[in-house]
């Protein structure tokens, strides 16, 4: 199967597009978006790395060029490493991603990437004889290592990194500033925020859902575009992160915590299994 036929996209004006992958069709199927500027095109996260989302941009003309013939540089940043937000990172010359988890991307980690890909969510393989055990997060070396405050220039707008671990501890958001939009990755989506991972910290995850709600209070978001599912407004962001808050409580702790010990060992034993 070609990129071409691999993905889909949805322009959604103002250069960003919305991209996705057809043929994965799972609860972990990430948004991959596209945000074009005047000097540089940034991805914010790539998918499982199946096919090559490189080609399908220049196949399906989304990388315009620049003032001369050849594109604007291409910069693929990850919200986290989790593998179906960084799988596709191998295809790119220049990568970017939290200090944070730069060692579990540039060691190939597949314990800290959560790699859990079934062949059911696959319901056409991308290439004859595939299988979802074969599945690895490659290593990568980051070409640019984040930190909060850091800022991406694409020409005519700014993207911001803001450091919000929890659901991992190098998750990170992008917040477009002069347009009131945030890249939120998986710190927060329409649906239940997941804490009970590797590297997951309830207690940094509250104290991300309050950076959330501030950044609603000042009136510096109206749209959010998440890491799964759909769009939505600065209303639902406030509820989502107030409703993560108040319920933080002893019992989820306790919870999460089972739930973190069965997660882990699952994770261990099925990559030494990749691994051998």
């Amino acid at each position: 199967m070609s990129a071409l036929e691999w993905f889909a996209h949805k322009p959604l004006g103002d250069g960003i597009f919305w991209i996705q992958e057809r043929f994965y069709e799972s609860g972990n199927r990430a948004n991959i978006w596209l945000v074009r500027g005047s000097q540089r095109d940034v991805v914010i996260d790539a998918g499982l790395g199946l096919r090559s989302l490189p080609d399908y941009l220049r196949a399906a003309g989304l990388l315009a060029p620049a003032e001369g013939s050849e594109p604007r540089p291409l910069l693929a940043v990850a919200t986290h490493v989790h593998f179906d937000h960084s799988g596709g990172l191998q295809h790119f010359d220049e990568v970017a991603v939290h200090s944070a988890e730069a060692a579990a991307l540039q060691h190939g980690d597949n314990y800290e990437t959560v790699t859990w890909l079934s062949d059911r969510e696959g319901v056409r393989p991308p290439r004859p004889g595939w299988r979802a055990r074969q599945f690895r997060v490659p290593p990568v070396r980051p070409s640019r290592l984040l930190q909060e405050g850091d800022v991406i220039s694409l020409g005519d707008r700014q993207l911001t990194v803001m450091h919000m671990p929890g659901h991992s501890r190098g998750s990170i958001c992008l917040h477009d500033k002069d347009r009131k939009i945030l890249f939120s990755g998986d710190v927060v989506y329409d649906g239940s925020m997941i804490d009970w991972l590797p590297y997951s910290r309830i207690s940094d995850y509250v104290g991300s859902c309050q950076r959330l709600m501030e950044l609603v209070d000042r009136g510096l978001v109206e749209k959010v575009l998440p890491g799964h599912f759909n769009m939505f407004g600065a209303e639902r962001l406030y509820r989502l992160a107030s409703n993560y808050i108040s319920q933080a409580g002893i019992c989820h702790k306790v919870s999460t915590c089972a739930m973190r010990s069965v997660a882990s060992m699952v994770l261990r034993v099925t990559n030494s299994r990749v691994t051998s």
